[in-house]
């Protein structure tokens, strides 16, 4: 959905034709989702539920790894790819729209809006970096329609989301103790946190003629601020460096920030059996300008600021907006058999700061579904395949881009520039596969 940690894989009548025209093709009750006012052109009681799995292939290239630690002069060692850094993921999703009369339709939906899954292995050669990353996101969606009898409907949702995310990675000592670092335990920070937030989205669905319609969604953003703590464990003991570690913990929260989008949709019926879907979303992913963890107490353990509100590790992401184009079509082969296909040029917003956490870059979506339906018993069953070509190898050039204010947990001298580096190439490529079956009651 325009890149970045947001997930395509809503709806498996929808990813047949890579999301084109989603929010003017109310098939079924996942217009609750893609735009609430198509629920005003389904008659009586809809469900539709299901699930996709995704799985994203991600390594980096071992002969294009370049490291440095905060003191130069030790190696980082050992220093290996990492490994593939995303296991499969399954997204279920469940839909649920109600006919009250003839003007007014109500839905909900429950579905996973954002996502985002590394994982390295423990003797990555960029683990002073990124170790694990993780955002889990569960969106309730309730929803209401209204139409005017003339072509033209209007819905409004409230998306309340629920997410919980995870940053980790080890930490570099060698600054403080040179080369006795290869012997000691690195020490490995874990932070952990979760939040509940809201965002809204308004939704226009017009018939333009009986064979097309235009539909119209809108969300909001917002920022979510994931609270936990930070526990970092291997700390060495500076009256004591061959001795046992200590270990720490600090009150934290994680800023991130959820972009505003608006979603344009297309539809026309061709012929009878042939319909034509198109459509453009544009996410403002300019809100996701750093990733912080902030204490959130004062005298921490970690930080040990005098009050809270320091920032103990920082990141510049400066993500970029991007678009999503897509088209697709549908073709009704018999009474019960209709086939689909979908292509998306999906923008990443990620640009300047290409970092371990996140190696991405533009992709081409493809995809293919199938639908059977039964009139009589009013059962229909969606299922779609998808692959992701990423136009380029990202670049991964990680540094610590120091924050204005920052109180790093593996900190240097005031003043001192940290020669920390992590830069590699990744190869990426991603599949997805999804089912779906509706009921109209």
């Amino acid at each position: 959905m325009a890149g970045g940690f947001s997930l395509n894989e809503q709806s498996a009548s929808a990813m047949g034709t890579a999301n084109a025209g989603a929010a003017a093709n109310p098939e079924n009750a996942t217009t609750v989702l893609f735009n609430p006012a198509g629920m005003s052109q389904l008659s009586g009681t809809n469900i539709s539920f299901g699930a996709a799995v995704l799985d994203i292939d991600a390594e980096a290239k071992e002969s294009s790894i370049r490291t440095s630690r905060n003191n130069p002069s030790v190696p980082v060692s050992p220093a290996s790819s990492g490994g593939d850094i995303a296991d499969p993921a399954v997204l279920p999703n469940f839909y649920l729209s109600h006919e009250i009369n003839e003007s007014i339709d109500v839905g909900f939906g429950i579905h996973a809006p954002y996502g985002l899954a590394a994982d390295y292995d423990n003797d990555f050669a960029g683990r002073f970096f990124a170790d694990k990353t993780e955002l889990t996101a569960i969106a309730f969606t309730p929803s209401v329609s209204l139409n005017n009898g003339q072509g033209l409907s209007m819905g409004v949702g409230l998306n309340v989301l629920y997410a919980e995310g995870r940053l980790s990675r080890y930490q570099d000592i060698s600054a403080q103790v040179g080369t006795a670092a290869l012997a000691l335990e690195e020490p490995y920070a874990d932070a952990e946190g979760d939040d509940v937030g809201m965002t809204f989205r308004v939704g226009f669905l017009y018939e333009l003629t009986s064979a097309t319609q235009i539909g119209l969604t809108l969300q909001t953003g917002t920022e979510l601020e994931l609270e936990g703590d930070l526990e970092i464990s291997g700390i060495t003991n500076p009256s004591n460096p061959m001795g046992p570690t200590l270990s720490a913990s600090e009150s934290i929260k994680v800023p991130l920030a959820i972009p505003e989008s608006a979603t344009l949709g297309l539809r026309h019926s061709l012929t009878d059996n042939v319909t034509l879907l198109a459509g453009a979303t544009y996410a403002r992913w300019s809100r996701f300008e750093e990733l912080d963890i902030v204490s959130t107490e004062a005298g921490g353990a970690v930080s040990g600021a005098p009050q809270e509100g320091a920032v103990i590790s920082h990141v510049t992401e400066q993500w970029e907006n991007s678009w999503q184009i897509n088209a697709g079509a549908i073709w009704q082969a018999s009474p019960e058999w209709a086939f689909k296909a979908g292509y998306a040029w999906d923008e990443s917003p990620v640009n300047q700061y290409v970092t371990a956490r996140i190696p991405s870059s533009d992709r081409h979506w493809l995809t293919l579904g199938a639908q059977w339906a039964d009139a009589q018993s009013g059962w229909t069953v969606d299922v779609a395949v998808g692959t992701l070509l990423f136009t380029d190898d990202p670049r991964v050039n990680d540094r610590n881009y120091q924050h204005e204010n920052p109180s790093e947990i593996a900190q240097l001298a005031p003043g001192v520039e940290d020669p920390s580096l992590y830069a590699a190439e990744y190869d990426l490529s991603a599949w997805s596969a999804a089912f779906e079956v509706s009921k109209s009651f």
